[in-house]
């Protein structure tokens, strides 16, 4: 007999549908998987077996044919196990045909029966959504019923599985409050308010967080770099519905969500350690996962110490940071990952990290220095919007105390300044001043003739490249709106151009 069951396989963050075909016939005993099947799926051949056998159910000894429709889609991973077995099941008649009508079947099977969780479960609900219903692992029911519209009931068993879909068990889909997760979101315990000192810096990641924009901090070691962009996510602002999504689909994908938390509410903070691939940044590999670039979608991307970095890893950063997504390209196709981030590097002034430190003598070569600031190319630094010098705290403002502004006082400017920024776009598909192009510019960031002529002067002198020009515009759009002004004034220009001063001709770092 020959049975049919929906299931799904995942390409990049996409789930496509996939008809898992069953024929059981004569003729020697045989398993047989076809359809462009990777190993983990010709090896559930042995799980689906032991699967059955130990939860009371026959195996048939007999020719058996697994089809995995369309053939011509690469299928991987271990979740066809739970539609393979359900199959056998249907064509040897212990269960309806009808049974499987309308369903979507997902799960990897233990070798005693349990149904163990997957990955992309997501992906899942958003492909079959008000179209199927979904049967899959306990652990990931409340991961596709965060999307609006999937009836996810949940099976920890195959006999569960067989009772419920036989009709002879109900399982209730499992509800997700969609709005209680995102009203509530769990808080970073990192606050500005602890940090002593660094006013200028502080105020550059505000600009930062208020725009969206790239930020590279020098300072000698112990500054505070590190301390500095770990809060950083305590004063963004909370994420959208759609941003959450979006988020929590590549943390699937990825297998990073944790037990519990079906969805991420809070924006993704990855620090990478300098000895990362390029895969393992950018994404990639033999089979291909999104990378630190793509899981910090929405949230902020951590370079600590960025010229220990491989200089090609950094190197593809330069499209993901331009266009705001990641392209791999194989012989088999290409697959997409979305990499909207706020990147933040740091880096000492040079190798030893004293260069212009006060309290430390530098004991570098002028050649060291230059070849340790050379590994940073000059198109990924045009790339990095704000620039800022962190210099050290002397010692005793360490001890003073005094009340300093905590976290969510910013977080609630640079709430207002998205939110202007949200008004002022939502014709254009950008949402901060950081995705601005070029021919946004004329429209929303216009100079008067003496501000212009400043910003030429400035662009001149400074030897600044024409992406810098674009650059400047952006960080002094972000500062207007924290003014909370609608036009772009001369001392928007001047703060916004002294935020690139690292890049200017003849600059020493110090």
């Amino acid at each position: 007999m020959l049975a049919k069951v929906l299931s799904a396989a995942l390409v990049g963050l996409d789930a496509h549908p996939v008809e898992v075909e069953v024929d059981i016939g004569g003729g020697l005993p045989q398993f047989a998987v076809v359809g462009l099947p990777d190993a983990t799926v010709r090896e559930s051949r042995d799980r689906v077996r032991a699967a059955l056998k130990n939860s009371g159910f026959s195996f048939p000894v007999k020719k058996i044919t697994v089809n995995l429709a369309p053939a011509g889609l690469k299928k991987e991973g271990s979740g066809l196990d739970l539609p393979i077995a359900l199959g056998i099941l249907v064509a040897e008649e212990v269960l309806p045909p009808e049974a499987l009508r309308d369903r979507v079947l997902v799960g990897e099977l233990s070798l005693d029966g349990r149904i163990k969780p997957v990955v992309g479960a997501l992906s899942i609900g958003l492909a079959f959504r008000r179209t199927h219903q979904l049967v899959l692992p306990e652990e990931n029911a409340a991961e596709a019923a965060v999307v609006e519209g999937v009836a996810a009931h949940p099976v920890r068993t195959l006999p569960e599985a067989v009772e419920f879909l036989s009709g002879r068990s109900a399982i209730t889909p499992v509800e997700v409050d969609r709005q209680a997760l995102l009203v509530a979101p769990s808080l970073s315990e990192d606050d500005f308010a602890e940090v002593i000192g660094q006013e200028h810096a502080k105020r550059a990641l505000e600009i930062a967080a208020a725009g969206g924009h790239n930020v590279l901090m020098v300072g000698p070691p112990g500054s505070g770099k590190t301390m500095l962009a770990r809060r950083l996510p305590s004063i963004l602002p909370a994420m959208e519905p759609e941003e959450a999504i979006e988020t929590t689909r590549v943390h699937s994908v990825a297998g990073l969500l944790g037990a519990g938390h079906p969805l991420v509410t809070t924006r993704p903070f990855r620090a990478p350690h300098h000895s990362v691939s390029d895969a393992g940044l950018v994404g990639g590999g033999a089979v291909p996962r999104p990378g630190e670039v793509s899981l910090a979608h929405h949230g902020v991307l951590f370079l600590d110490e960025i010229p220990l970095f491989k200089r090609h890893v950094l190197e593809g950063l330069r499209q993901p940071l331009e266009d705001g997504t990641v392209v791999l390209t194989r012989a088999s196709g290409s697959l997409r990952y979305p990499a909207r981030v706020m990147l933040v590097a740091a880096m000492n002034p040079c190798p030893c990290g004293y260069y212009g430190d006060s309290t430390k003598e530098c004991r570098c070569a002028p050649n060291q220095i230059r070849m340790y600031r050379t590994r940073l190319s000059g198109p990924l630094m045009d790339r990095l919007d704000i620039q800022v010098m962190v210099p050290s705290v002397p010692i005793r403002e360490l001890g003073r105390d005094g009340t300093r502004e905590a976290s969510a006082r910013i977080r609630e400017r640079v709430a207002e300044a998205r939110k202007r920024q949200a008004i002022r776009y939502r014709k254009d598909t950008i949402f901060s001043n950081a995705q601005l192009k070029p021919r946004h510019l004329k429209k929303f960031c216009a100079l008067d003739t003496a501000d212009r002529d400043l910003l030429e002067r400035a662009i001149g002198t400074l030897g600044l490249s024409a992406r810098a020009y674009g650059r400047i515009l952006r960080v002094a759009r972000t500062i207007a709106d924290l003014a909370g002004s609608e036009r772009i004034q001369a001392f928007h220009l001047a703060e916004a151009i002294q935020y690139r001063s690292l890049d200017r001709r003849g600059s020493d770092w110090s």
